[in-house]
């Protein structure tokens, strides 16, 4: 009976924290001059996915990588599917918010692009190792995520070319 109650107020606590933890990576990001589209990438996708990393770890040790990767896999999914669109749908349901929740960035294709690109390589290299996870596809999926960073960045950001 108190699993109920417990889980709620769980709930209510990763709500109030999030705001907070948005709030503050905005604040920092503003201080120092980095985009929000880099905070969201870097500090907040780090800081929502420790959950997940984890799991992950947890149940790799038990010898299941099948399930960390498919746990990673489906926690993005819902993320995208569910974590997304019920904000939104709350935001635009307050009659005097917007009906459109507008995206700020404008290379975001160039990032979903990127995404399934990799997402696709991934999958390749999984299938060479033998569809095991080794130190190889842990050392290559790191360069793929600074890979994907070092690109969001440089698109995000603006730079200022040297005169000479």
């Amino acid at each position: 009976r108190w699993c109920y109650i417990s889980f709620i107020i769980s709930i209510l606590w990763i709500g109030v924290f999030s705001f907070f933890m948005v709030s503050w990576a905005e604040v920092i990001g503003n201080t120092i001059g980095i985009p929000p589209v880099v905070m969201g990438l870097t500090l907040l996708a780090a800081g929502t996915s420790v959950p997940d990393l984890l799991s992950s770890v947890i149940v790799a040790r038990m010898g299941e990588g099948d399930m960390a990767l498919s746990s990673s896999i489906g926690s993005n999914i819902f993320d995208i599917m569910v974590g997304l669109p019920v904000p939104w749908i709350v935001f635009t349901a307050i009659p005097s918010k917007p009906s459109t929740v507008v995206i700020g960035s404008e290379n975001v294709w160039i990032s979903i692009l990127t995404l399934l690109g990799m997402l696709v390589f991934i999958i390749i290299v999984i299938h060479c190792q033998g569809w095991k996870l080794t130190k190889t596809l842990a050392a290559l999926m790191f360069v793929f995520y600074f890979a994907f960073l070092a690109e969001a960045i440089v698109l995000e950001l603006p730079f200022e070319m040297c005169k000479s």
